[in-house]
């Protein structure tokens, strides 16, 4: 899978109250740079105190009570599992996450919800770099107590979760979700973190659900929902077990490849569980640590692209503005197949595959722009004004430079430059379409 960078497009702001501290709160999204992760940003009296959303910052299990805390440099902030759900949900990888008053603000309902409409006004932008992700290639697990957690080799990102209450309204309840933006905003954000009625008075006498109530959260009482509240869905209670522990898994400080099953699990297992992955390192797709770490390397290209030997024509991309322009190199070596026969004695690459690596290099442009470009191509449909100003020997690196400059649903053209060193060896303009595989 591939998945790019992303941070919030402008800064938004929302102003409420703390689910259990119940006092006034005020949270900020600001765009971050690249490589930057989830950060929470706290202003003090010292200065502000940088809070990275990773799980070596965590609170110990034991003092995971209905909540995720995470604690750097003598600060504190409470309840983080409801933001981080909602930016890793819909894919924001870097943002700085300001907070004043130590618990992120409920504004309506006690969900991932108001946070997804904060990023709907904030806008979401494509940083045209591949994210690091967590693959996991061998089962991982888990028990603690009751609760238990596994992890599974698979082809995307999916949770499944098992809950059982002594509660009718609840009982057992199971749902499986791939975590994609479409199906988070959908299907996981909405619901709403609920309680019964008879661990309320107890909740709050420990300092918590302080500012939980009948408008922000679901409260059940002997076979019914108080004050007539009805659920979004007749599953809300596991939906929102799947919303509590993305938020968690959020703290791996990278998307994630694999099925996470869980059963009985709350934030004290969530969290230990999270820490088993991240010692594990089966971090992807940079197989090697790349000389330049904005540029995509080999392996990220593969992720995105189906070409292989002896037909894959691009090795870096050095540039990437989605949906605007890129940058790629390829490098030409006598080893290449084809100057076997192009031409013994005179080697030169043909004119017709620096126009295909000049697509390929466009190509990834065009599918990084596509949500999910599992199982799509990019075909060429057509190819017009192509000039060969310069041959291209054996030793040349090739630098191609591509501008989008029509894109209309699955139909693109583009223009093409190549070069060698400052000169120009071919240009041509590109249609393209992308399909399904």
């Amino acid at each position: 899978m591939l998945w790019l960078q992303r941070t919030v497009a402008s800064e938004v702001t929302i102003e409420g109250i703390g689910l259990h501290s119940g006092q006034p709160a005020r949270m900020t999204f600001q765009p971050a740079p690249v490589n930057t992760g989830l950060v929470f940003v706290v202003p003090g009296p010292g200065g502000e105190t940088r809070i990275p959303a990773l799980v070596e910052h965590a609170a110990p299990a034991a003092d995971l009570v209905r909540a995720t805390t995470l604690s750097h440099g003598g600060v504190t902030v409470h309840t983080v599992e409801h933001v981080l759900a909602a930016l890793y949900g819909m894919g924001v990888t870097n943002c700085c996450i300001r907070l004043e008053g130590g618990e992120p603000p409920v504004t309506g309902c006690a969900s991932s919800l108001p946070y997804v409409e904060m990023l709907d006004r904030a806008g979401r932008c494509d940083q045209g770099l591949p994210a690091t992700y967590h693959k996991i290639t061998r089962p991982v697990a888990l028990t603690l107590g009751d609760a238990r957690l596994e992890a599974l080799p698979a082809q995307d990102f999916r949770i499944s979760f098992e809950i059982d209450y002594d509660e009718e309204l609840i009982g057992r309840q199971a749902a499986t979700f791939e975590i994609r933006p479409g199906v988070f905003r959908r299907e996981i954000a909405p619901a709403r973190t609920f309680a019964l009625m008879r661990d309320v008075e107890g909740l709050r006498r420990q300092g918590l659900a302080l500012g939980g109530s009948l408008e922000n959260a679901l409260v059940y009482n002997d076979g019914v929902l108080e004050g007539g509240q009805v659920a979004r869905f007749p599953d809300e209670c596991v939906r929102h077990k799947v919303l509590d522990l993305l938020g968690d898994l959020a703290l791996l400080g990278m998307p994630l490849q694999g099925h996470v099953r869980a059963s009985l699990s709350g934030h004290a297992a969530n969290v230990e569980f999270t820490r088993l992955l991240a010692k594990s390192e089966r971090r992807m797709p940079r197989i090697y640590p790349p000389r330049e770490p904005n540029h995509w390397d080999i392996a990220s290209i593969m992720e995105i692209m189906p070409h292989r030997y002896p037909f894959l024509l691009v090795d870096r991309i050095t540039e990437l503005e989605p949906g605007k322009r890129v940058v790629g190199l390829k490098n030409v070596s006598i080893n290449e197949p084809f100057f076997q026969g192009h031409f013994p004695g005179h080697p030169i690459m043909p004119g017709v595959l620096i126009i295909e690596a000049m697509a390929q290099v466009g190509g990834v442009l065009l599918l990084s722009s596509v949500e999910d470009p599992r199982g799509k191509l990019v075909y060429f449909s057509g190819i017009d004004a192509a000039r060969f100003r310069q041959s291209v020997l054996p030793g040349d690196q090739l630098r191609f430079e591509l501008e989008l400059l029509k894109l209309r649903g699955p139909l693109c053209k583009m223009r093409g430059t190549g070069w060698v060193g400052d000169a120009l060896v071919a240009e041509a303009e590109l249609m393209s379409t992308i399909v399904d595989a």
